[in-house]
């Protein structure tokens, strides 16, 4: 969620006004974390947390987040900031994780941020016109809140929204730190269809993720402290789930490390973040990625960090 300094500062040489073109991690002028991707129209758009914390910060500082988009999964234009957790009027701040999904010809843009009001954290849904934005808040108030749910006694069990659009139309929002939770959504994406559901298992920590490839539904999330990440296989939305192991290891300095997973042009691929941008910790994290493929039966390898990432793989369809 290892580069030498000199490799980074040469990375950065690269970067221009309208892009990107480095190996990992993929933004060395900005501290990037909890990434989400979305493909749209043969072009990926990488969404981001930006850590502001200083050098010896003890806290994150999070007041926006970033969207990136590329053509090829190598090279990155910089598309600004989409969305503030100031956007959020009800909110008092904290640009934590989020997901981005597509309905109607809107997108639709699930975050986490604190409350004002209700203590602990909440999760608010914006919407826009473009995957770029600018997002506008939804609702006008918070999807989730800390009194909807009542299996810890933490205030931030309500943190990391991962949206999924199954084949159907049905979508699903997943959540949660300490107990994994989920709901169904109403067809306006703005409201819950439902009552809010918990999964059993033993270890989770946080970073749901929810994907599907040939007819196989994968729940990734994080286990542990310091996390690893690992996944379960189902054949639905909901389970039942089957527990298939460990696909990335704990970062060496930085507790977290949050994945998102896409197909894009016919490849595999996983965002996290880490800390090895020089300055990098545990408040002042960097976005990398990974290609990998899928074994014959369908499960996912262990997965190696790299500072090398991905080769360029050029999307014709890219706009």
């Amino acid at each position: 969620m290892i580069k030498r300094a000199a490799v980074a500062a040469g990375a950065a040489a690269l970067l221009t006004a309208a892009g990107a073109q480095a190996a990992n991690p993929l933004f060395p002028k900005l501290f990037t974390a909890d990434p989400s991707a979305y493909v749209d129209n043969g072009t990926v758009y990488l969404y981001v947390g930006h850590d502001e914390a200083a050098s010896k910060g003890r806290d994150y500082l999070m007041k926006e987040w970033r969207v990136y988009s590329s053509c090829d999964m190598k090279n990155w234009t910089d598309r600004g900031s989409p969305l503030q957790a100031s956007t959020f009027k009800w909110a008092k701040g904290q640009a934590w994780a989020a997901d981005v999904t597509k309905r109607d010809g809107k997108y639709y843009f699930y975050s986490t941020v604190d409350h004002a009001t209700i203590p602990g954290f909440a999760i608010g849904v914006a919407v826009s016109d473009s995957p770029t934005g600018p997002f506008v808040d939804a609702r006008g108030s918070a999807l989730v809140t800390n009194d909807m749910t009542r299996q810890t006694a933490i205030t931030w069990d309500d943190i990391d929204p991962a949206i999924f659009q199954d084949d159907d139309g049905q979508a699903y929002l997943y959540w949660g730190n300490t107990v994994l939770k989920y709901a169904k959504l109403k067809p306006n994406m703005t409201e819950l269809d439902g009552p809010i559901q918990t999964v059993g298992m033993d270890m989770f920590t946080e970073a749901s993720y929810l994907h599907k490839h040939n007819g196989t539904y994968y729940l990734s999330y994080s286990r542990n402290f310091p996390e690893e990440t690992a996944y379960m296989t189902g054949p639905s939305a909901t389970g039942p789930w089957q527990y298939r192991g460990t696909i990335m290891s704990k970062n060496a300095k930085v507790k977290t490390i949050h994945q998102a997973i896409i197909d894009f042009n016919g490849k595999s691929y996983i965002f996290y973040h880490n800390a090895k941008l020089p300055g990098g910790g545990e408040y002042r994290r960097s976005v990398a990625v990974e290609e990998f493929a899928y074994n014959a039966d369908g499960t996912i390898p262990f997965i190696k960090q790299t500072a090398e990432g991905p080769a360029a793989n050029p999307s014709p369809a890219c706009k």
